[in-house]
């Protein structure tokens, strides 16, 4: 195994070569870069990250039917309730394990939300005070919020015990700022340093490969562990490490 300073420094040449606007062309956050206002960024972020898994060439167009279905106006389309109109209530497929009823449901929820709190930035704000770093919330505690208010709804995990992979990569275009990928629009209520790696199976072997990770599960305990490994590279922002384990993978099928 190459020794830490080798491997700290290809992971940092990693982040810089992919972190850049072609990162975009292939990865789920492109869809939130098409459209505009952070209420409805926010909103098409979120539902992208839900779907966000399996074969990008599967889930890539039950995404895009979002963006058709609103005309690029998620959030009118959650909030008026149009989707009901757009997704069937039966339990054909919608994306793999989720129905159309699953995703009926799920976005029902998310309505709610959003009638009480007004945007999905609203629900993190709500009933919160600054605390001594001037920070709202940090990485964990978001998660956490997200989860309670969409209790149920299959689409969201019901605890944060596993991964939460989906959950943190929204986290990660949410909070990160500086970044030609994800859209910072929460960076003054999150510290991006306390933000949670997504971790998925790919990411996971590449971690093991690198000497990161010893372990072959992957749950919180693993992506706690890994993004504590990863604050040693990059102190100040730990999840551009996402990009560098991205970079990787590709340098080592291509």
């Amino acid at each position: 195994m190459p020794p830490q300073p080798f491997i700290d420094d290809r992971l940092r040449q990693l982040a810089r070569q992919y972190e850049t606007t072609d990162f975009l062309t292939s990865d789920p956050s492109r869809f939130m870069h098409q459209v505009t206002g952070a209420p409805n960024q926010e909103a098409m972020a979120f539902i992208a990250s839900t779907l966000s898994y399996g074969s990008r060439k599967q889930f890539f167009p039950k995404i895009e039917r979002v963006l058709q279905w609103s005309g690029g106006d998620v959030l009118q389309w959650v909030t008026t309730g149009a989707f009901l109109r757009d997704i069937p209530d039966d339990d054909g497929c919608y994306y793999r394990l989720y129905t159309n009823r699953t995703m009926r449901h799920f976005l029902t929820v998310m309505r709610e939300v959003l009638d009480r709190y007004g945007s999905l930035r609203g629900l993190m704000v709500d009933g919160e005070q600054p605390g001594t770093d001037g920070y709202l919330l940090d990485g964990h505690a978001a998660l956490c919020k997200i989860i309670a208010h969409f209790p149920g709804t299959v689409v969201i995990p019901r605890d944060a015990t596993s991964a939460c992979k989906r959950l943190c990569m929204f986290l990660r275009w949410m909070v990160r700022d500086g970044s030609p990928v994800d859209l910072g629009l929460w960076s003054d209520i999150i510290d991006k340093r306390t933000l949670i790696m997504p971790l998925d199976t790919h990411v996971l072997q590449q971690s093991r490969a690198l000497g990161l990770l010893p372990t072959r599960t992957g749950n919180m305990a693993a992506a706690l562990r890994l993004t504590a490994r990863l604050r040693q590279t990059f102190p100040d922002d730990p999840l551009r490490g996402d990009f560098a384990l991205f970079g990787t993978g590709t340098a080592t099928t291509t």
